[in-house]
């Protein structure tokens, strides 16, 4: 498990139900704190119409369920039960599933805050990246409802040793009345309030080593339903020389690094003969998933290159490779790219085109016509292509385009391209409802046609309206694979209480496609 946001730390048996009847489904359970039995914990599940509580032991060094199997953590029984869904009975042998986690809201949307993360973990992000003074928070993996401050200090300098740098782990104490302190002396009302104070006054080791909180090690992953409260803290200005959305960049940056470590080569689009087929010299397709031309003259150098990637939906353990969807991600075409982009629509047996940019945007070029006016032919290369139909609609234009190859006795194939208009550049729609709708317009059409191949998704750069469609459509398909009682087009508005949706705020990299370098032009999107 990613999170152990299933641990409420402050509700009573009366209140769990009332959770896992209006929010959870059959499967869905969460662990709290026993009333009855103070120290001790109860896992809560719903059943049908129903909750059971399972009462939890702790005897101070493991945690069982009254005589089971013992466990070091509350989360590895948790996860050991959640995983072998066949052991956990009543008493007349009905299997009690654990399926789906109803989760708490994090305790605060402050950046420092970095939810389930071990000791461990945390002393090698503080170590290798971090300052002296750096500092974050964690959940607590031994005492489950309660944090740790983990923090970057100065050991002592000894004579003729340089001074080195160690991590303190601070406990932090959540009361059962919702206040939290460090052991003794102030108590606050909330975690960013006990990180405030203790920033203006440093805590001293029994060592007389003294913790400074001096810069947050800020986190990028959050849960999805803490979205918007995520979207105010990196809003905030720290001081006044700061500029507004400054977190923002700030969490970019971040992510670029961690990208550099994971590139795939991309020689094929920096040879010479390909250069001028780029529309942004430093977005290329990986080299490991492009799409190759396979009608290529063998005597022409390059003649097999587009840029272009294939993208695979969900990839789940148990699921076969034939049940997921393919996307090909592309960028917008250029003047001499038009005759290779049919060329891969035709040799991919495409049905769908999504294009989620205008031709023309802030008076630049995104993207060239490549298809004809209404009831108009046009011969791109080998492949015709006529615009049988147009419909507008309020946020898109569905045009239907009659394809065929002129050097091959083919059926003609229709090609059913969408194009929305709503997205603005450097900008996101004004409400979610319309791209959602948007998808399931698409992914009906696709489904209509038996045998179709990948659906081809293109803005300009092909990086980031073009990501952004494909991850919220593979979103949706998990979603709707899990059954969300709400639908999944509210999953993805609010959130998914069966497992936290981890997204991190970065568009680019969301489809792993292609990373642009630091360096270089960026991309108009």
């Amino acid at each position: 498990m990613t999170s152990r946001r299933w641990f409420h730390p402050n509700i009573t048996g009366i209140e769990a139900e009332q959770l896992l009847l209006t929010r959870g489904v059959h499967g869905s359970f969460l662990a709290r704190p026993s009333k009855s039995n103070p120290g001790d914990f109860t896992l809560s599940v719903r059943r049908n119409d129903e909750v059971t509580h399972i009462k939890i032991q702790n005897s101070g060094d493991c945690y069982d369920l009254y005589g089971g199997e013992k466990f070091a953590t509350l989360a590895e029984l948790v996860q050991y039960y959640t995983e072998q869904q066949d052991l956990l009975r009543e008493r007349n042998g009905h299997v009690i599933e654990l399926k789906y986690p109803l989760n708490c809201k994090d305790p605060t949307s402050e950046r420092w805050y970095h939810g389930h993360l071990s000791g461990r973990d945390a002393e090698k992000l503080l170590t290798e990246k971090g300052k002296a003074g750096s500092f974050l928070v964690r959940e607590s993996q031994s005492k489950p409802g309660d944090f740790v401050l983990s923090v970057l200090t100065h050991e002592e300098k000894h004579e003729n040793v340089d001074r080195k740098t160690k991590v303190t782990h601070v406990m932090i104490r959540y009361q059962q009345d919702g206040k939290y302190d460090v052991g003794g002396g102030e108590r606050f009302d909330t975690l960013a309030d006990l990180v405030d104070h203790y920033k203006k006054n440093p805590m001293v080791e029994k060592s007389g080593i003294v913790v400074h909180l001096k810069q947050p090690f800020n986190a990028t992953r959050i849960n999805a339903a803490n979205i918007e409260n995520r979207v105010r803290e990196l809003n905030k200005v720290a001081d006044n020389s700061e500029k507004p959305k400054q977190g923002f960049w700030e969490e970019f940056e971040v992510l670029q690094q961690q990208e550099c470590k994971l590139l795939y080569p991309r020689k094929e689009g920096m040879k010479p003969e390909n250069k001028s087929k780029n529309r942004y010299k430093n977005i290329l397709p990986f080299d490991t998933t492009r799409v190759e031309i396979r009608d290529a003259d063998p005597d022409v150098p390059g003649s097999d290159y587009i840029n272009a990637n294939y993208i695979r939906g969900s990839q789940e353990e148990g699921r076969q490779a034939d049940d997921d969807k393919f996307f090909i991600a592309t960028q917008g075409c250029l003047q001499n790219t038009v005759s290779d982009f049919w060329k891969m629509v035709h040799q991919e047996n495409t049905h769908v085109i999504v294009m989620t940019t205008k031709e023309m945007e802030r008076g630049r070029n995104k993207c060239v016509c490549y298809w004809p006016n209404l009831h108009a032919t046009v011969e791109f290369g080998r492949v015709l292509v006529r615009n049988v139909d147009e419909r507008p609609s309020q946020d898109y234009i569905l045009r239907k385009l009659e394809v065929t190859r002129l050097d091959r006795g083919e059926p003609l194939r229709y090609i059913w391209h969408y194009q929305y208009l709503s997205w603005p550049d450097h900008g996101v729609p004004n409400e979610p409802g319309g791209v959602l709708w948007f998808l399931e317009e698409i992914n009906r059409t696709q489904r209509t046609i038996p045998e179709s191949g990948p659906i081809v998704v293109h803005c300009s750069a092909g990086i980031g309206r073009t990501g952004t469609i494909i991850v919220i459509d593979i979103l949706i398909d998990i979603i709707n694979r899990q059954d969300h009682p709400e639908g999944a087009a509210a999953a993805v508005r609010h959130g998914t209480d069966r497992g936290p949706v981890q997204i991190h705020l970065h568009g680019r990299a969301a489809v792993h496609r292609h990373s642009p370098e630091k360096t270089g032009r960026r991309a108009e999107e």
